[in-house]
């Protein structure tokens, strides 16, 4: 996987415009950023700062420890976990642009002390092997089918006794030709694991303790309210982003509800344990 291949999906073209969205909200592009204000344009994943304080709950966060967000997008959970739990975060991001906005969001923030920002990808070496406690995904695994190397990789970053945190695709039903040429292209997934394959990755990786829980009847809800809303916003989102990154988002948007209400694409909810 490279960062230019996983620009078909639609969500990371022009991730600049969480810039637009400051300024629309009255700040400017080299004023501190409140992270209330900021929360509302960078949580990529379903159900916002909600589903990170679910994670931070599930895995019992205090401010000793060290957590690595794995796929961090903008920096969203990775800040909101730092200012709310008091934990150092590393946020782990493959794509170059989407790593320097983040970069610079977290100084806007004042939260520089403890998120620290690295390119990379997680299936290389660990960055700090046995360094963390916890470690959280939120819908970046689905891009990466080599699933057997990156459990292991995960493994191998967390301390005994650290767990992980995921929220992510699975293959529910059988996926259509057209489903999984639909995911490889507007999503980038091009392999998604059905549960069985889950739970038998995760032990060969030496992790334990697994829990799954399947959330795909919510987010089939949650997807078709943010598709319906982002539509009737039209008018707002071509003043301020324009007619092409409005058309992008829409169409992908629309594809992901489309993609849940047919009901072979299934959202879960992942907990498993370094021993």
């Amino acid at each position: 996987m490279t960062d230019g291949d996983i620009k078909t999906m639609k969500l990371y073209s022009r991730v600049d415009r969480v810039y637009a969205e400051l300024r629309n909200a009255g700040i400017g592009d080299d004023d501190p950023v409140p992270l209330d204000v900021l929360c509302r344009f960078d949580q990529y994943h379903y159900r916002g700062t909600d589903a990170v304080e679910e994670g931070i709950a599930r895995l019992a966060l205090r401010p000793h420890h060290r957590v690595l967000d794995v796929g961090s997008g903008l920096g969203g959970p990775a800040r909101y976990i730092a200012s709310r739990a008091g934990c150092a975060v590393t946020a782990l991001e493959l794509q170059e642009d989407v790593h320097e906005v983040a970069s610079r969001l977290t100084r806007r923030c004042g939260l520089a002390h403890l998120v620290r920002h690295r390119q990379g990808n997680v299936l290389d070496e660990p960055a700090e092997p046995g360094g963390f406690d916890a470690l959280f995904a939120w819908l970046s695994f689905l891009h990466i089918p080599e699933r057997g190397r990156l459990y292991r990789r995960c493994f191998e970053a967390l301390r005994p006794g650290g767990a992980m945190y995921v929220e992510d695709y699975f293959e529910r039903g059988t996926l259509t030709g057209e489903e999984r040429d639909t995911l490889a292209v507007k999503v980038y997934s091009r392999d998604l694991p059905r549960l069985d394959d889950l739970y038998r990755d995760l032990d060969r990786a030496g992790l334990a303790e697994v829990e799954i829980e399947d959330v795909t009847e919510s987010w089939t809800d949650h997807v078709a309210e943010r598709a319906r809303a982002y539509r009737a916003g039209r008018a707002r989102e071509i003043a301020l982003h324009g007619e092409e990154v409005f058309a992008g988002l829409d169409d992908f948007y629309s594809t992901i509800a489309r993609l849940f209400r047919a009901g072979n694409l299934g959202g879960m909810r992942l907990v498993a344990r370094k021993p």
